[in-house]
């Protein structure tokens, strides 16, 4: 493949990974139920959890596995060009949700999305971060938590699973993670964090 055209596979796999990532799922459900707006309630976000809050617990499933499929899609179309623009369609994908075009560029904390990627790049190391989300949740109740764990530890994990471009990949997206979370760090910290199937 000439330079060129690596660079136009690139530019498509970036621009696939994030039409599919902006896609605001959480909200459409909401409103297709009937609900109004979910960022209204809660937290304002327009994830799972947040969707959990409405009472409706067959919505926030349906978002949950939406947001995550819309990072899982683009990563396995874009591998068919090669590992590189799955990597790259990863962080369309993860920089559409947090930052998606129809919604002013207000969106998600990433949470379902990175793990949609994960099943993209790696599904043991996906499995490993929902087995950490899971214990983490269990033990605190704190979803916020549970997600700021369990991508702490992705980076770790893929290494230790020999994927070291990826590692390095995902050291990026936990960052903008942990960024999208500064708020829920400040009421973790205040003990005033709200709690997993708390109604806004």
């Amino acid at each position: 493949m000439s330079d060129e055209a690596n660079l136009l596979y690139l530019l498509a796999a970036l621009i696939l990974g994030y039409l599919l990532g902006s896609i605001p799922f959480g909200l459409i459900f909401t409103r297709m139920a009937g609900l109004g707006d979910v960022r209204k309630i809660g937290s304002g976000n327009i994830g799972a959890t947040n969707v959990l809050r409405t009472g409706r617990k067959g919505l926030a499933a349906a978002t949950l596995i939406a947001d995550a499929l819309k990072g899982t899609v683009p990563v396995l179309i874009a591998a068919q060009w090669g590992p590189q623009f799955a990597t790259v369609a990863a962080l369309g994908a993860f920089l559409g949700h947090l930052f998606p075009i129809w919604l002013k560029f207000k969106g998600g904390k990433g949470v379902a999305t990175f793990i949609g990627v994960l099943i993209g790049l790696n599904p043991l190391a996906a499995l490993i971060f929902a087995l950490i989300w899971l214990g983490v949740a269990f033990a605190s109740r704190y979803s916020s938590l549970s997600a700021l764990v369990a991508s702490a530890a992705t980076p770790i994990v893929l290494w230790l699973l020999g994927e070291p471009g990826m590692a390095g990949m995902t050291i990026i997206l936990v960052a903008l993670l942990w960024w999208r979370h500064s708020q829920n760090i400040s009421r973790l910290l205040a003990g005033t964090e709200g709690k997993i199937g708390q109604k806004g």
